[in-house]
């Protein structure tokens, strides 16, 4: 989800896959030719209806898709993308009259290998945004071995222990529209894993953003900021490399933010049936605390498969909730798992003060349906104060899940940030508020997070019966700290950074 036209309501962008042949002959690439193959743009038509401008916009693609980031690299107000794939990613300068120009070559971001999550963030806080991207695994389709039941006549895919991990990548904004590869001298690519989703926030709270990467059947990432150029990963120092048993679980969709209120942000990580989801609280920056069990978050996750995932607060009553798109990634599980499901219904987590409870069943008949549900968005499409979802299905049509919203005591308030020290996105803010009940809570202006999946960078903080907020403090990548006072509820308040 993003404005790409800036016309003040998101469209939607979804990344697609290619025609691929099996086996593939050699020398063969995905073939994304064909236009139901394409990546698609559809621009918001603020009547609950959207428009595909896919061709005007020049964003069809090529190669097998995976994932897409969100952020002005070059902060001439407009939000560009890239587009990871199988193979070269794409990036894509947004000129800013509804079309897009390829500028991968220039900037120099292209890579290879099999890359999948990316974010923007201003790594280094110099003002411009640089290009983080996870990799999975060393695999290529003329070492794609055979793994299943050859006797029983199906196949499976390959376990992630089969094949050596990747190393991920950081690419460092040089302002003027290329990029400079720093993942070695920087740290990034000194730990290779198999990454699939990565978000990003401030764990420690010193004002440099770190890096979440959830990978899959090996050791979670979480890279601290150094503060001066490098990274540190920590992971296993803190309590975040595993869970509770010491195992290291499938993770795919991945956040970071701060779910009990209480300043310190925390991460969420899913996994494949029978592993549980993982839920690490946040203690002070110095560890963090698996919690999945006294927080019920294993309960409702132990059968279940996760991808998509992010807190977020439905109801507007002043609490993240979570919701997970789920959905085996075996489309005959079945056969060896008769317990498990490949599509699975979507799940909706309400957290009552750090709590959570399975309310899926009151979220309208969409969840009472099954899907092999994969990347999730999630942002205001309709300007209403309530928090909506883009779903990308496996196979499957796209899912957009409109939130009906709760009572009229349910107030909030979605903060823009523009940068002017610091990057135009305002990427890497913090943001604290105090509502008018002495409610505190905290946000981070970013676009990363679930699985694969970009965005809104707007901030939303639902405000329950509280319609004034009483303080709001910024602290802006630049350093600069900005404060309001007895800001009205129930709007979308766009806030410039002081130039001075």
């Amino acid at each position: 989800m993003f404005d790409y036209d800036n016309d003040g309501w998101l469209d939607l962008f979804f990344v697609n896959g290619a025609a691929l042949l099996d086996p593939m002959p050699p020398g063969r690439s995905p073939d994304k030719s064909d236009p139901r193959y394409w990546n698609r743009l559809y621009k918001n038509n603020r009547d609950g209806t959207f428009s595909d401008v896919t061709e005007r916009a020049g964003l069809q693609g090529a190669g097998y898709g995976m994932g897409v980031a969100v952020g002005d690299f070059n902060n001439d107000g407009f939000p560009d993308l890239c587009v990871t794939n199988l193979g070269a990613n794409i990036l894509y300068l947004n000129n800013g009259d509804g079309t897009f120009s390829n500028v991968t070559a220039k900037a120099g971001v292209g890579a290879g290998g099999w890359c999948t999550g990316a974010c923007f963030v201003d790594y280094n806080r110099d003002g411009y945004l640089d290009l983080i991207v996870s990799r999975y695994v060393e695999w290529s389709f003329e070492q794609n071995p055979y793994c299943g039941e050859h006797r029983l006549g199906f196949r499976a895919y390959c376990h992630p222990d089969q094949f050596k991990p990747a190393t991920h990548l950081l690419y460092r904004n040089n302002g003027d529209g290329t990029f400079s590869d720093v993942s070695q001298i920087s740290g990034i690519g000194k730990v290779p894993s198999k990454g699939l989703g990565i978000a990003v926030n401030d764990f420690d709270c010193d004002g440099w953003p770190d890096i979440a990467i959830a990978n899959d059947s090996s050791p979670e990432q979480l890279f601290r900021n150094n503060r001066d150029g490098t990274f540190s990963e920590v992971a296993l120092g803190l309590g975040l490399a595993y869970d509770e048993d010491g195992k290291a679980f499938a993770g795919m969709g991945i956040d970071f933010a701060d779910y009990d209120n209480d300043g310190w942000p925390d991460v969420f990580i899913n996994a494949l049936a029978n592993q549980r989801y993982a839920l690490f609280k946040n203690n002070r920056g110095a560890a963090f605390d698996y919690v999945s069990g006294p927080s019920g978050v294993a309960a409702f996750s132990s059968q279940h498969s996760g991808w998509g995932a992010k807190f977020i607060d439905y109801d507007n009553d002043g609490w993240k909730d979570l919701f997970v798109a789920q959905g085996h990634v075996m489309d005959n599980i079945e056969l060896t798992q008769p317990a498990v499901r490949y599509r699975e219904p979507l799940l909706l987590l309400r957290n009552r003060r750090g709590t959570f409870s399975d309310v899926s069943k009151q979220g309208g008949d969409v969840f009472r349906l099954a899907f092999a549900a994969r990347g999730a968005a999630f942002g205001d499409l309709n300007n209403d104060g309530f928090i909506d979802i883009a779903i990308n299905c496996n196979d499957g049509q796209a899912l957009v899940l409109m939130n009906q919203g709760g009572t009229a005591a349910a107030h909030w308030l979605i903060v823009d940030t523009v940068g002017s020290r610091s990057n135009r996105d305002g990427i890497g803010a913090r943001i604290r508020i105090v509502s008018e009940s002495g409610n505190e809570q905290y946000g981070f202006v970013s676009t990363a997070g679930s699985y694969l999946s970009a965005s809104d960078k707007r901030v939303h903080f639902g405000l329950g019966s509280d319609r004034l907020i009483k303080k709001i403090e910024i602290k802006w990548p630049s350093g600069a700290v900005q404060t309001m006072e007895n800001v009205a509820a129930d709007q979308v308040l766009k806030v410039r950074e002081p130039r001075g």
